[in-house]
Parts: structure tokens; sequence; C-alpha cells
């Protein structure tokens, strides 16, 4: 497949990097690189870093002590591994205090992070270290024995080391070439299909998103965050640790969520808000009971996206803990978060834009980047019509690393196209509320006629005895697709799938209702909290030659 020349590509990314603001929103920027925060912050004695890990132990760090870690890990990382800017350096490792530090100390360097999802395959991972031409690896010591075993498949990574062994006490300084457009971070996209892809930030990106993210919550240096996802994603990363920095918060770090500790983590540390995915709005349904008796005057809300947010998913959360959900929506390729519900909406206001379109608003862009809605063709559509969501502005990545091919079609009429599908809708003042209707790919097509597995998947969840419910489309000789359910069951449930049909055949047409259901006791999800519809379409397999008649 042949694809535009190489200068019509960057020339289609230098617009959809830009925005009629972007220069002034840019100009604003207290920091342009990491370098000058860490130095602002390197005398602060106040609270940064707050970490629990797998055992509950509790351990601290100011924001002073968090950036003479850092700068000890530059030096070593430029000494040890000749790690100099424009290099890139692989980090395997899980939520832990050295996740941030190696990432500050990378980009203290003018050196870009790669992040490695420690849960994926070593063939996965090795693709990863190839693809992205690492010069070194970073990993924490009890993973050393899988590191190892990866070093013997990626010779051309010259220097492997564990962070108990990658500090040298030494004072930073600053390169005085870092630019705010050097690359900061290659993280590899979680599709379940194909190779990965590496997209490129820059240090301006994240600073910039990381202000826009702030600004809209009202973020200060008394704010204290929860970090209860994954690290080497953007949402953990940015949300939680890059914007707390930024502004002289806090943020308390776990290992890995665990619904018990949840609330009362959230009490006993004073945290104001958690960025979660709907995945954890479902465990956390699962035992309400832990929140009851707790002092959470200083929690707000929590922050969600990365995933399927239903309408019915959504009104459980907020009726049964009392708190508004702040939904929004972004991908690693603008950064991190590119729209939010406005945090100042009257209640009324905020339940209309969650309940009353069929699909929770993703909320009103940033600042820092436009939105809008196109067709196939690039061509804006009006509020109302469902097309592709597109972005351009500030945040926007620099591409995909060593992927014209992706980048001529991801940015094919100078616009990032996410291919999400969706749509707008504008309040009495003319501002204009996103929603996603679907993943573009994981449209149902039935007999032609594209289906939002969203929409299903809203009347699944609403069903008595359905802790989840996904529609997913199998293939299907009489329609090319059908749809299908696949229904875990919540506990002590004995739902059937005769009950499930006929609950959706009472709110759905005949075409969009599900045929089959598939109960099952696991819902596949990736490491961010997605759903992977696609496992689950063997489960279908032996309808394929099935004709549904209605």
């Amino acid at each position: 497949m042949t694809h535009p020349p190489d200068a019509e590509i960057q020339a289609r990314i230098a617009r959809a990097r830009s925005s009629p603001d972007g220069a002034a929103l840019l100009a604003r920027l207290a920091h342009r690189c990491f370098a000058t925060l860490l130095d602002a912050r390197r005398h602060d004695p106040r609270a940064y870093l707050v970490f629990f890990d797998e055992d509950g132990e509790r351990r601290e760090l100011s924001h002073r002590d968090f950036a003479a870690r850092v700068a000890a890990r530059a030096h070593a990382l430029a000494r040890r591994a000749g790690v100099g800017r424009g290099d890139r350096v692989a980090l395997l490792m899980h939520n832990d205090p050295e996740v941030p530090v190696s990432y500050l100390a990378c980009w203290a360097l003018g050196a870009s992070a790669v992040p490695v999802n420690l849960g994926e395959d070593d063939e996965r991972i090795g693709f990863v270290l190839e693809h992205s031409e690492a010069k070194a690896a970073l990993f924490l010591p009890e993973v050393r024995e899988r590191a190892l075993g990866l070093r013997a498949r990626a010779g051309h990574v010259g220097a492997w080391l564990a962070t108990d062994e990658a500090e040298e006490p030494a004072a930073l300084e600053p390169p005085p070439d870092v630019d705010p457009e050097d690359e900061a971070l290659v993280v590899y996209t979680s599709g379940t299909t194909g190779p990965p892809k590496g997209v490129v930030l820059t240090q301006q990106n994240l600073l910039a998103d990381a202000d826009a993210i702030a600004r809209w919550h009202g973020f200060d240096r008394d704010t204290r965050l929860l970090c209860v996802l994954p690290t080497h994603h953007v949402n953990g990363l940015v949300v939680t640790l890059v914007t707390p920095f930024l502004v002289g918060g806090s943020v308390v770090l776990c290992r890995r969520f665990r619904t018990r500790d949840f609330w009362p983590r959230v009490a006993r540390e004073g945290v104001h808000v958690v960025s979660v995915v709907p995945t954890l709005l479902a465990f956390l349904l699962e035992d309400e009971a832990a929140a009851r008796d707790l002092d959470l005057s200083r929690f707000r809300y929590p922050i969600c996206g990365a995933g399927p947010l239903t309408v019915e998913l959504a009104r459980r959360f907020e009726e049964c803990f009392g708190f508004p959900i702040v939904h929004g929506y972004g991908l690693s390729e603008t950064t991190c978060y590119s729209c939010f519900l406005p945090v100042d909406l009257a209640p009324a206001a905020h339940a209309r834009w969650m309940r009353d379109f069929g699909f929770p608003s993703i909320g009103v862009p940033l600042d820092v980047n436009e939105m809008a809605i196109h067709d196939a063709e690039g061509r804006a559509l009006a509020p109302g019509e469902r097309g592709e969501i597109v972005l351009r502005g500030v945040n926007v990545m620099k591409g995909y690393h060593r992927r014209p091919d992706a980048n001529a079609e991801t940015f094919a009429h100078g616009w990032f196209r996410s291919g999400d599908e969706g749509f707008c809708d504008a309040d009495e003042g003319g501002r204009r509320f996103f929603f996603i209707t679907g993943r573009i790919k994981e449209l149902i097509i039935r007999g032609g006629v594209n289906l939002s597995p969203f929409e299903i998947d809203e009347v699944l969840n609403r069903i008595a005895g359905v802790a989840r419910g996904l529609a997913v489309g199998f293939e299907n000789d009489w329609y090319g697709e059908e749809v299908g359910a696949y229904v875990q069951r919540a506990p002590g449930a004995e739902v059937r799938a005769e009950e499930v049909l006929a609950a959706c055949r009472a709110r759905l047409p005949f075409a969009k209702a599900p045929k089959v259901v598939v109960f099952g006791d696991d819902v596949p999800v990736t490491s961010t909290g997605k759903y992977q519809r696609g496992k689950l379409r063997p489960l279908f397999a032996r309808h394929k030659g099935t004709q549904f008649r209605e």
C-alpha cells in the first residue's frame, strides 16, 4: 500500500498539532521542559509521593527528596549507560516510586522513556524493546530474572540497570539544549490485533496537557490525588503523577487497585480526586459497604475515562456513593485527556448530560485542543450526526514511531482521527458537549447497518442479575455479523439466557437485540481497563451459519 510523501504527512501532522490559540497557551506555561520544573521543586519540603506497597506498607517522599532521587538517577543513566538527549530508555516496572523517579530522570536529560507493560508476554515486550530502539533498560530488582531473560533477546539494548544500582548522588545539571519539543515518551498502544504502535509524545505535550487538566479541575499545591491505575499508561502517568508534581501537589500511589483498600485509603490520606476506569467503578459497587462510616469529606469526585462507561453504571455509582463522576475522554495520541464534563455543573445539568442522551457525555474540550465530528472524507458534521471524533491542538502527538503508513491514515485530513465514533450536542450557550458511541472498528455491521455495541451494553447492564454485559459482533453467514451478548452474572444470581434475550427485545428492535447469550466468569480487559470484545468473538463461532428470525 502506498502512502503520501513524508513531507506531506509531516505537514498534516503539523496542522493537527496546532490550534488558533496554541501559541498563547504555550506561552502561558510556567515550565516548557522538565529540567526547570525539577529545579523549582528541589527545595520544597512538602509531601509529593505517598506509596503503598503490596503489603500495605506506607512510604513518603517530599518534593525535595524526590528531586534529589531524580538527580541521582539521571546522573547514573548518563554516566553508566551513556544516556543523553534523544536517547530512549525502556522502563520495565510496575507501580512503584521508582517509576516517576525514572521518568523524570529521563526527561531531565532530554531523553525519552519507553514504559513497558509487564503484563504482556515476552514476545510483545521484545517487539517494544526492538521497535523503540531503546539504548538502555531500567528494571525493578523484583523483576530481575525476567529482565535478564528479555536481555537475551534484545541485544541492541546496550545497558541494563536495576534501580537499586542506578543511583549516584549528584546535583542535577539541566542540559542547556533540552527543547520543549524533545521526545519524552514513546508509549505503545494496547491493541489486541497487529503489532502495537509507538505513540511519540514531547515534553511540551506532557506539560501542556497536565497544565490544562490542573486548570480544569482546580488542582493546586494543596490537592492530593490517588493513583490506582498502571503508571505505564498515560492515564496513570499524566493525571496522577505529572499533574500533581507540576502544581506542587501530592499523590498517593498504590501498587495495585484493591476494592477493600480504596475508600479507607481515600479517607485516611485525605484524597481529593482519583482517576479511574469504568471497570473499577463496577468493582467498587460490589462492595459498597466499604465506604460506610468513613470521613470522605475531602473527596470531590472520581475522574473516569479510558473505557466504555454506561449510563446505568454511572447512575448506580452516583446514587450509591453520592459523588458525581467527571467523565472525560482522551487517548495516548492526545497525551491524555482532551475533554471533561465541567466540574461546576448544577446537579440537574450534570444528570442530564450523563443520562438523557443514551450515552454519558464525555464533556467539553480542554483549551489545548479542538474537537469535531467528521465523516470519512474529513467533512465536519452537524450536532446530532454520528461520525468520527477528531482532534487537533498542542497536546497531539508527534506521530507514530517508525510507522509512516499509520501516520498517513491517522492524519489524513490535517486532524488526528481517533477511530472512535461519536456525536455532539450543544447547551443553551452554544457550548458543545461530546459523546462517544463506540470504536469504529468495533461497530457491529449487521446487514450493512452499523450498530453501536455501547448502546446494547446499556440495555444488558440494566437487567437484574447481570453484573456486566457486553455486546459482541460475531461472524454470521446471513447478515455478515450478528449480535451476541457476553454476560457475567451477579453473585448469587441465576439469570437465564432466555431472560436476557427477552429483556433486550423489550427495549431494542430485533436487528439490534442480541440473538445468543454466552455466560462467563471473567470479562477480558486490557491493563488499562478497556474491554477486549475481540477475544470474545470465538465464543460465538458455532452460530456462524445460524439464521436468526424475528
